[in-house]
């Protein structure tokens, strides 16, 4: 099984795409040789997307993360996600993927409640009624937000890919997710972004196809 060829479409682009496979596994052989293979797709497309081996021991998969993500693609559940950039890297989903960063009521609610526009767009989407997998790729706030709905009972987020980037509250972030009974995919420290959280939702997706 073979479930991501990087986007290449022609016999030279998957050349390429299995030479950086193989360059891939022979770089974290070691960190990964313990993870089921869905786990190490998920690794191994960090890793390609980011050309940082190190994320291999940065990327840290919930038990029940794998078989929780997949049944919700399977069921056609909603991602939400923290900003365009990550909604637009999606692909290959029948469901919806949606993203409240720029819904007139978020913008509106982060000025009454003097709180950032990433965390006003999840209270948005939960009023909304989100029920699917959360991504969140750069908003510290997002994923505070989420964990608080979800705790509250205000969301049914039912897996959160959680790697916000930067060294203000990311790792704080990433951290309190990990406490929490949310099955999630995070990356320890201030490293994350945009990339982080569209391999892993892709690797999901061309795992099921």
């Amino acid at each position: 099984m073979n479930s991501y060829n990087m986007g290449a479409s022609t016999k030279p682009g998957y050349d390429i795409a299995n030479k950086s496979r193989e360059i891939i596994k022979s770089l974290i052989d070691e960190d990964t040789k313990n993870l089921s293979y869905e786990e190490r797709d998920i690794v191994e497309r960090v890793v390609h997307s980011t050309a940082d081996p190190e994320y291999a021991k940065l990327v840290k998969i919930s038990p029940s993360f794998v078989n929780t993500a997949l049944t919700c693609f399977d069921n056609n559940e909603d991602i939400l996600t923290d900003i365009n950039m990550v909604k637009s890297g999606i692909t290959r989903y029948d469901g919806n993927v949606m993203c409240y960063i720029r819904d007139e009521r978020a913008v509106k609610l982060a000025k009454k409640e003097e709180i950032t526009r990433s965390a006003a767009a999840m209270r948005v989407a939960a009023e909304d009624g989100f029920k699917g997998i959360v991504a969140i790729g750069n908003a510290p706030t997002a994923l505070f937000e989420v964990m608080n709905l979800v705790e509250e009972g205000q969301m049914d987020a039912r897996a959160v890919v959680g790697v916000p980037v930067g060294f203000v509250g990311a790792a704080d972030s990433k951290a309190a997710l990990s406490q929490t009974d949310i099955p999630y995919v995070i990356t320890e420290g201030p490293k994350g972004g945009t990339p982080i959280a569209v391999a892993v939702v892709n690797s999901l997706l061309n795992i099921r196809k």
